[in-house]
């Protein structure tokens, strides 16, 4: 029924468990570091809300345990090109070489060899932050493209197609990260130009990539689903034992340790999967015209990274004389 081996993506992933103990490290460390910030403000708003008056101390404590939150969302914010390049980009690359059989050469631990590898193909972290968003752009026109709501529930009602279009948003999000495994696999010289072809690859099988990732996706959240509920009752615990504690800051902080445990282990099963599908379908295909030209007159994004294939491919032409 699937066109992957999840016996395949578990032993992919295991040999990767270099990069799985980073992610870990870094997610986890992450959701750590709500804990303290949440915290801290708790503290800090409880001792200003007991200055302006002791009926104020609660509010307070709550009103600094979301800027707490707040603050730590936005240095997560600040430092998601590098978490983006030396995080999630070094174990795709990882993941590629090892599903093609190809190991580090001796010596050279896989870390290294894989940063290495991205800082090869893509230069500096701005390259693949702005390819990333591009990419990403593309692919929420592709599915305003195959309209696969309409197809599913024609004449539907909204409150339907709206939902729908959700998951497959979430779903196809997943595809970002196989574009980069395109990438590296080619071994790309133009990253802007592999990632153009690899998202019409993508477009013109988009039948069976959809079918993949919906059904990862649904399995993925429902597992951190789980973990949520889990979390709650330590999450509440920690909330309770904050100055002036509140169980409303409770899902928030049982939300980030589910987050955190998909990034870490969930997240790199559904891109092996998915990789395993996506190689195989486009296997001895070239990108179609025909979808180029519909995501060009569709998406700025896709217009934009076509703009900046042909920039690289003339510069490239320019030092050669």
């Amino acid at each position: 029924m699937w066109d992957f081996s999840i016996e395949k993506s578990f032993a992919l992933v295991l040999r990767t468990y270099p990069f799985v103990l980073v992610r870990a490290a870094v997610y986890f460390g992450i959701a750590a570091a709500y804990v303290v910030a949440t915290g801290s403000g708790s503290g800090l708003g409880w001792g200003v809300g007991t200055l302006i008056g002791p009926g104020e101390r609660v509010a307070g404590a709550f009103w600094g345990a979301m800027a707490g939150f707040a603050f730590v969302s936005f240095m997560l914010w600040w430092l998601r090109e590098y978490i983006l390049y030396l995080v999630k980009a070094g174990h795709i690359v990882a993941l590629t070489l090892l599903l093609d059989d190809r190991a580090p050469p001796a010596g050279q631990g896989q870390i290294s060899h894989a940063i290495g590898v991205v800082q090869q193909r893509f230069i500096e972290i701005r390259v693949l932050h702005s390819i990333d968003r591009l990419v990403r752009g593309g692919i929420t026109a592709l599915i305003g493209i195959i309209d696969y709501a309409a197809k599913l529930l024609p004449g539907g009602p909204q409150a339907l197609v709206t939902p729908l279009n959700m998951i497959l948003q979430i779903a196809l999000g997943f595809l970002g990260e196989i574009i980069l495994a395109y990438c590296v696999r080619v071994a790309a010289k133009n990253p802007w130009q592999a990632s153009r072809d690899a998202l019409v690859l993508c477009a013109q099988n988009h039948g069976v990539l959809i079918k993949n990732a919906t059904f990862l996706a649904i399995v993925a959240y429902g597992i951190a689903f789980v973990v949520f509920l889990i979390m709650l009752g330590p999450a509440v615990a920690l909330a309770y034992g904050f100055p002036g504690g509140s169980p409303a800051i409770a899902p928030v902080l049982a939300l980030v340790f589910a987050w955190s445990f998909k990034q870490a282990l969930l997240e790199p099963l559904i891109i092996a999967s998915l990789m395993q599908v996506y190689f195989r379908v486009i296997e001895g295909q070239r990108p179609d015209p025909d979808w180029d030209a519909r995501l060009t007159e569709s998406s700025h994004h896709f217009h934009e990274l076509k703009a900046r294939a042909s920039e690289t491919l003339r510069a490239a032409g320019s030092a050669s004389l």
